[in-house]
């Protein structure tokens, strides 16, 4: 198969994902258009880059919510947006919160099939603009059949995310260690390479440029965690599932975010014949699922999968991305595979920086890109769970 490769991969700064409200600010980006924040992205890759961009064959977008001002092809008004060639074209892809994970994976595997030779993924939610679940409101997603098979009904994940710490047996003063620490690494990280400044209004309507992130708090404390209440008790799902002992927090929870990010892939051929530096290749790909009530395991089935796809035993990679939906999440994973915590989340993840659904594959991929530039290391896995209980796996390799 084409080696596909990556030449370029850049993020937004993360953004607190809210409004302006009662004469507060709202987030940094919370003044930007979607379409207007990702299209930024994609007009800066270029700019980077000496690729005429009308030889893109294809653009693949993450986006979850995609209605009101998401909702009409975010990927395509944004290329178009940017000022980019009317002749390519793009499609959106909603795998939850993998969604610009498997932008990057299903644009990647295009290219290894010979389909394309140039492609660009990437992905955007403006959570501060539509809101999680905009899409629901009013609305059941469900329908009989699920309601049936999973009686009483399906649960939150944040109620899931209970479940994964009841089950692996992990405390609240270790959710709470790891959140700390998320912060603290993210803090200590040097992410000027991988941001893309984005241009914004301040709380008074000026124009600034917005070119770090405004998410990370350094002096986080497992002391002042330990102080935050639960967030989803429910006295009925106390009933359902005795073993929660209900430790889930906003503390120990991933961040509501808007950001972006935009990756820019093609042939490890067509990377040299235009005289492009291919910085790390797609090495291996798995897809995974696990039950739709624990819903937040499939991380672990999926790296099973990419590791027997790949040839490649866990202590031979060297950086490991499991999204931080929860500290639950990475915690259960890394307990499951007694993986070495130095590896794992390095620069800090979700809980400091944010999850802007359908960007945060592509912001994981990025980080992910440059902190093996910048350690010298090799292999890197990126794995997220995702709702209904999926989960993505991907390995690049640095070349």
């Amino acid at each position: 198969m084409t080696t596909a490769v990556i030449v370029d991969a850049i993020r937004s700064p993360m953004a607190k994902g809210k409004k302006a409200k009662d004469g507060k600010p709202g987030g940094a980006l919370s003044t930007v258009h979607p379409v207007d924040l990702l299209a930024d992205l994609l007009g800066q890759i270029f700019a980077r880059n000496d690729v005429d961009p009308a030889s893109v064959d294809d653009v693949f977008a993450g986006c979850v919510s995609q209605v009101g001002e998401q909702s009409a092809g975010v990927g395509r008004m944004a290329w178009l947006g940017a000022g980019l060639p009317e002749s390519v074209p793009s499609v959106v892809i909603n795998r939850a919160c993998g969604s610009s994970q498997q932008a990057a994976d299903f644009a990647a595997q295009t290219i290894a099939a010979g389909v394309n030779d140039i492609v660009v993924a990437c992905g955007v939610e403006s959570m501060s603009r539509i809101p999680m679940f905009s899409s629901r409101i009013g609305q059941d997603p469900f329908g009989a059949a699920i309601a049936t098979r999973y009686a009483p009904g399906l649960i939150a994940q944040g109620v899931s995310a209970e479940l994964v710490a009841a089950r692996a047996k992990i405390t609240r003063d270790e959710l709470d260690e790891y959140s700390a620490r998320s912060h603290h690494r993210a803090h200590a990280a040097d992410f000027t390479r991988e941001i893309a400044p984005v241009a914004a209004l301040d709380a008074a309507g000026e124009r600034v440029v917005v070119d770090a992130d405004e998410t990370v708090r350094p002096s986080t404390s497992v002391e002042g965690l330990a102080t935050l209440k639960p967030s989803f008790y429910d006295a009925d799902l106390a009933a359902r599932f005795p073993e929660i002992t209900w430790q889930v927090t906003p503390g120990n929870s991933s961040q509501i975010t808007d950001g972006a990010s935009a990756i820019l892939i093609m042939s490890e051929q067509r990377a040299a014949e235009l005289g492009l530096r291919a910085r790390a290749r797609f090495h291996s790909f798995a897809v995974a699922a696990a039950d739709p009530i624990t819903m937040l395991t499939g991380p672990i089935p999926a790296t099973e999968k990419v590791l027997a796809r790949s040839g490649l035993t866990l202590d031979e990679i060297d950086h490991y991305e499991v999204n931080e939906a929860f500290a639950s999440v990475p915690l259960a994973w890394q307990r499951h595979f007694d993986a070495d915590p130095a590896k794992l989340n390095p620069r800090g993840g979700a809980i400091a920086l944010g999850h802007p659904l359908g960007a945060s594959g592509g912001r994981l991929l990025t980080t992910m890109l440059h902190a093996l530039e910048d350690t010298g290391a090799r292999y890197g896995l990126q794995t997220m769970c995702e709702a209904g209980g999926m989960s993505n796996a991907t390995i690049i390799e640095r070349l």
